[in-house]
């Protein structure tokens, strides 16, 4: 599905910094059928996600990007929240960016469109899909992601309960929570046509599996490793079944009704 634009403080872009680019676009083409571009990877000509090299203050890792209209509004929210600023608002290609930390150190990008929007499809195999917030405190990520960017943490799910569901102010979901066991981080996600599919192609490709797949109700989801160690989750959402059933009456004709 082809994407156009995102809703302020929401997800928009994904960038894998690595220490090997050209063998890591190789591994990831592999993976999810992309096509490497440049600093960027490509699905159906669309750009589905972004590859730069790791350096000092870009450390190797997935890193997911949130679309603001006023970097510098967005920033100063992002302080007054108990976070910081991390990277200085530099010129990217088709708009700014800057890299911040929650008060926990978990790292975030932000980023505002000067023609480049974000992602550019969705909703389908290889393409991002909800990123989660890796941590032991949720109450103090709803504090800071609720001041910083206006987030609402609802909806526990999982077997154990400890998980949750990042929605905007619009009550639309666009992000999940899940207990880290130490530390704080973001973790990127991909939606996958099948998950256990997809871990065997990982490490046949070099890469590792940390768990999973793990049934969620509303699908199946597994935590992967690349061949350098930086981990990535995916995700295949579970096939909703449709039922048809038809009627005919004289005056109104053929009807056709569908349910799920």
């Amino acid at each position: 599905m082809r994407l156009r634009g995102f809703a302020p403080a929401t997800p928009c872009w994904v960038e894998l910094a690595s220490a090997d680019p050209a063998r890591a676009a190789e591994f990831y083409a592999g993976l999810f059928g992309w096509e490497p571009a440049g600093d960027r990877f490509k699905l159906g000509g669309r750009a589905a996600a972004g590859l730069t090299r790791a350096r000092a203050d870009r450390p190797a890792g997935w890193l997911t990007y949130l679309t603001e209209h006023n970097l510098e509004a967005s920033i100063t929210r992002v302080r007054e929240a108990g976070g910081r600023l991390v990277t200085e608002p530099a010129e990217g290609h088709g708009g700014r960016s800057a890299l911040i930390a929650d008060p926990a150190g978990a790292l975030l990008g932000l980023w505002e469109s000067a023609g480049f929007t974000g992602a550019q499809v969705g909703g389908e195999p290889g393409t991002m899909t909800f990123p989660e917030l890796l941590t032991d405190d949720a109450e103090a990520a709803a504090r800071f992601y609720g001041q910083a960017f206006g987030w609402l943490l609802r909806d526990e799910y999982g077997s154990d309960g400890t998980r949750g569901e990042w929605i905007t102010t619009a009550h639309d979901a666009m992000a999940g929570l899940a207990p880290s066991h130490g530390g704080s981080w973001w973790r990127a996600a991909f939606q996958v046509a099948d998950c256990a599919a997809t871990m065997q192609t990982c490490r046949d490709l070099g890469g590792g599996v940390i768990a999973g797949p793990t049934d969620m109700g509303f699908g199946s989801y597994a935590e992967l490793l690349d061949p350098w160690g930086v981990p990535f989750a995916v995700a295949a959402p579970a096939a909703l079944p449709v039922e048809l059933s038809m009627s005919f009456t004289p005056t109104a004709g053929m009807e056709l009704t569908f349910g799920g």
